[in-house]
């Protein structure tokens, strides 16, 4: 397992993948399969992703610790945008793609959520059924745009139409999210993770960049790996077991 450049104590999510990023450039970072066919993607390619969400992100006035909610299924644009909003000082929240409008409503609700990321038209009528009820949802970001081409609405944008006005932010601005990437601190909250809500409303457990970090550490311990070990998702990234074991344990392994 590669160290780390900054010590573990000191360390957050967004500043573990962009080492990541600048150490194993030309490596695998992930794989997904497109039409039966595994395609794979660079951690330089990663970052790309990342970084255009990010800047995108930052192009729309995001502030550093506000809350983006991610609606969809397993899938790379997960992690892009994950990883692009945590690095713009974000704290990132995941719904279940199966949760009803009336639930996705109280997520955003409770969690502040400002920027909501949804997969596609399925996942998206259901933020559009409840948006009225939240006031503080400045923008919705569609991975996929199939069936929706002749949309215009100013308060919906393409993943694609995101990471373009990231592209021409970075240009304007080199330096904006390596800044940013450096103003929350290992104390802070990087993720929220929701309950069931079995014997009430979801309680949002808010989950620090240290406390991420000394996990996968502990990970080490029991199930040690590095950059050559592969792994399958089969969970759900809002799954805590997937977030942690499936993206960022990979990461902290360098793999």
């Amino acid at each position: 397992m590669q160290t780390f450049t900054v010590p573990l104590e000191e360390n957050t999510v967004p500043k573990m993948f962009w080492q990541r990023v600048a150490a194993r450039r030309d490596k695998v970072a992930l794989r997904q399969k497109d039409f039966g066919i595994w395609k794979a993607m660079t951690w330089a390619q990663l970052g790309d992703a990342a970084r255009e969400i990010g800047c995108g992100m930052l192009s729309l006035g995001f502030e550093a610790g506000e809350v983006v909610s991610i609606l969809s299924n397993t899938n790379k644009e997960w992690i892009w945008c994950d990883l692009g909003a945590l690095s713009c000082g974000g704290v990132v929240s995941g719904i279940y793609p199966t949760d009803a409008a009336n639930q996705v409503e109280y997520l955003c609700g409770d969690s502040n959520t400002v920027m909501l990321f949804v997969e596609d038209e399925e996942q998206l009528d259901k933020a559009l059924e409840v948006r009225a009820s939240l006031p503080n949802l400045r923008k919705i970001v569609v991975f996929d745009m199939e069936g929706l081409r002749d949309l215009t609405d100013p308060h919906i944008i393409s993943l694609d139409a995101l990471r373009a006005l990231g592209r021409e932010f970075h240009i304007k601005h080199p330096n904006a999210l390596t800044e940013r990437v450096g103003v929350r601190k290992p104390e802070e909250v990087a993720i929220l993770v929701y309950t069931s809500g079995t014997t009430g409303r979801p309680k949002g457990a808010m989950i620090s960049h240290h406390n991420i970090l000394v996990t996968c550490h502990a990970f080490t311990t029991f199930i040690p790996q590095d950059e050559t070990d592969e792994r399958m998702a089969f969970l759900p990234l809002c799954h805590i077991a997937e977030r942690m074991g499936g993206e960022y344990f990979p990461i902290f392994c360098g793999a």
